[in-house]
């Protein structure tokens, strides 16, 4: 999952991000609301955290101009303000949901995945393919040889092969999803974490490969008999 966090206040920025990279979210951060518009229009994000107050576009106007277009991505409001009418400002623009500041860690992540899990509808705790399995729960790719848990950028690219089985994925979209815009990384990172995946399918002794088609990209297969 990919989201674009719009926090002006950088050390908020920082420790929130840190939060949910910890958590296998890939995060892009903006800093005011024209820049989290650009994000946007330009991006391709599963879900938006906004602040309310920010310079240049304050978050709610943000809001209504992602409503205004069409847009609705997932959108969780936060904010130092606790007042109502401020929550019912933010709800009736559009917002899927309000955190106010200060707030804790787990609670961003509980309304994080209740926010995204009602714009998707459930996802599958777990996701199959042959003979592997991902825990997206605990982040753990298992076979009936072992198991190992997956940090990182490493689990979230073995959960887009195994949501998108036999597809094509190009090392260009994985560097979109993952590693986003704005990341200094070459594209042969994407080569690094396939060859990672690819140790410990062989250790699992799966039954699925990663297969590379020349020019076109990745994709998931499950070998032939």
């Amino acid at each position: 999952m990919r989201l674009l966090l719009a926090e002006d206040e950088r050390s908020l920025s920082r420790a929130v991000c840190a939060i949910l990279e910890k958590n296998n979210y890939a995060v892009d951060a903006a800093y005011d609301g024209v820049e989290a518009l650009d994000y946007l229009e330009s991006g391709n994000y599963d879900g938006v955290i906004l602040d309310i107050m920010m310079p240049k576009m304050d978050g709610l106007t943000v809001l209504k101009t992602l409503r205004a277009r069409g847009n609705l991505i997932p959108v969780l409001l936060l904010t130092a303000k606790s007042e109502i009418d401020d929550k019912v400002t933010g709800l009736d623009a559009g917002a899927n949901d309000y955190l106010t500041k200060p707030f804790a860690g787990k609670e961003l992540l509980a309304r994080i995945r209740a926010m995204l899990r009602v714009q998707t509808a459930q996802p599958d705790v777990r996701l199959t393919v042959g003979n592997i399995t991902l825990d997206r729960s605990t982040y753990e790719v298992s076979s009936p040889d072992g198991r190992f848990r997956l940090a990182g950028k490493e689990y979230q690219m073995l959960e887009m092969f195994m949501a998108n089985p036999r597809q094509l994925i190009s090392a260009e979209r994985f560097m979109e999803k993952i590693w986003g815009y704005d990341s200094e990384a070459e594209i042969n990172v994407v080569w690094v974490y396939i060859s990672y995946l690819r140790k410990k399918l062989t250790a699992l002794n799966a039954n699925v490969q990663i297969k590379a088609t020349r020019g076109a990209g990745y994709s998931l297969e499950v070998k032939e008999n």
